[in-house]
């Protein structure tokens, strides 16, 4: 099949294309392109797409689109140039064409935490009210009947829209999608027009990509204020102090405002109270009573399962049949995942690996605690360095037990990480060796204790310097509690 070039570049170049030219596809890898397509030199962090040109010329590559003039071995082979300053958008929505309209009902999610988890909620909600719906984030493509993992949060466009039209035509017209602060910022969903978006909340987290929290903010902001369709329904965590610009940004897209939390006007949440590993929950929907229980353990999984419903039903789920779903609702692997008990004490994994995050997860299993709470935790290598020793003072103060451990450090000195968390976690231990930390935590609990394992969540891996190395936090626990 080939396209129109002036078609796929429509509305976003000023430069004049020849009516006639037809390529065959587009691609942003040059090890991938196949003759006759157009080559998006994006951007990178480390390296221009530029400099892989001349390989995709080699390939076949019929044009090159770039933000820069020049591209070298482009002319020489006769291979036009075509500069568009936002080539990342200009991507975006080239394989959006190319790929032919995504499924009816798109929706996606923003904030630093919370997105995994209301993906998987809207899902399940989908599902039990018989509407075939997907998710799409960290957790993979998950359509209910089978779990494609990716490796990006958000993918890029071209493997996006290749997703979304395989699901299309296995007849899911209702898909949920985390947007992450990467994505957003790259203009990976600049070809979507969302008719329902969600904000969770914003706290540190990514300041190794992003300049400052204002760029994160404005990065999250993209989704409201350019992505979402005219008139959409943008659903809004009122409880988060960093809603309102997502309140604004909603409203200057003409859109629906439904908030959510105890200050919620739509879902208002009233009395929490924790009924074995999960809550009872009471509050008000449009002002009507609402109740329900949790099956889920954690305040903020109430906050999340409400935004799911609130996404749910604006996408056309019964209201009534919504909120009973959420009875049924299982958590997100890794995402304060009770996986084992030993001697009376209940052990959880967390993907927690931001200051907020963390204190979040802890806080929520506190009251679960009958004796101490324990956590093993470390931070990333190559990442923001300054929420480490953050991280280490938030655990001391909450729990009671602390071992500091590696996780994923990367290029970066292990011992250096966990030197910089242990400034401020006072009174904890150090353990290097993730699988010894997770053991020696598991043979000291004590009945009516609780263990949190944080920052791996459902990853399968610990990168180790530029090599993803097997490791589960969910086997290691396995391992020590039967071993």
């Amino acid at each position: 099949m080939s396209h129109l070039l002036s078609d796929l570049l429509d509305g976003v170049t000023d430069t004049a294309i020849e009516e006639n030219v037809r390529v065959t596809g587009i691609n942003s890898d040059s090890r991938a392109i196949a003759f006759g397509e157009v080559f998006f030199a994006l951007p990178g962090s480390v390296r221009h797409g530029d400099e892989f040109a001349a390989m995709a010329v080699e390939r076949g590559a019929r044009v090159i689109v770039s933000d820069r003039p020049g591209v070298a071995g482009a002319a020489d082979a006769g291979v036009a140039t075509i500069v568009i300053d936002d080539v990342r958008a200009a991507y975006a929505k080239a394989a959006a064409r190319v790929s032919g309209p995504p499924p009816e009902m798109m929706m996606a999610i923003t904030g630093t935490n919370g997105k995994t988890s209301i993906c998987s909620f809207v899902r399940q909600i989908w599902q039990a009210t018989g509407i075939k719906g997907a998710s799409i984030g960290t957790l993979g493509i998950d359509s209910g009947q089978e779990i494609v993992s990716g490796q990006l949060t958000t993918p890029d466009p071209l493997s996006l829209h290749r997703a979304l039209a395989k699901l299309k035509a296995d007849g899911i017209e209702h898909v949920i999608m985390e947007a992450s602060s990467h994505g957003l910022d790259q203009r990976r969903l600049d070809g979507i027009g969302f008719k329902i978006v969600g904000y969770s909340n914003l706290s540190r987290d990514h300041l190794d990509y992003h300049p400052d929290m204002a760029a994160y903010h404005d990065a999250k902001l993209h989704l409201f204020r350019h992505l979402m369709v005219e008139g959409g329904s943008a659903v809004i965590n009122a409880d988060d102090p960093e809603h309102m610009p997502f309140l604004f940004g909603a409203l200057e897209r003409g859109a629906t405002p439904l908030t959510v939390g105890a200050e919620g006007a739509y879902m208002e949440i009233g009395e929490i109270k924790r009924e074995g590993w999960g809550q009872r929950v009471a509050g008000r929907l449009v002002g009507e009573p609402m109740n329900f229980y949790l099956p889920l353990a954690g305040e903020f999984q109430v906050s999340n399962a409400l935004m799911a419903a609130a996404m749910a039903i604006s996408s056309g789920v019964d209201k009534d049949l919504a909120i009973a779903a959420l009875e049924h609702l299982e958590g997100a692997r890794g995402r304060l995942e009770r996986v084992a008990t030993r001697g009376g004490a209940a052990i959880f994994v967390d993907y927690a690996h931001t200051p907020d995050a963390l204190k979040t997860a802890l806080v929520a299993l506190r009251p679960y605690a009958a004796s101490r709470l324990h956590v093993v935790f470390g931070a990333g290598g190559d990442r923001d360095k300054g929420k480490r020793a953050m991280m280490g003072r938030l655990a001391s103060e909450i729990a009671d037990m602390v071992i500091v451990t590696d996780d994923n450090p990367r290029t970066e000195d292990a011992a250096l990480i966990r030197k910089q968390i242990m400034a401020g976690a006072t009174g904890a231990r150090e353990i290097g060796d993730r699988s010894e930390a997770i053991g020696v935590a598991v043979k000291g609990l004590e009945k009516g204790d609780i263990l949190l394992i944080a920052g791996k969540g459902h990853e399968d891996y610990q990168i180790i310097g530029t090599t993803k190395q097997p490791f589960s936090d969910h086997d290691e626990v396995a391992k020590a509690v039967n071993g």
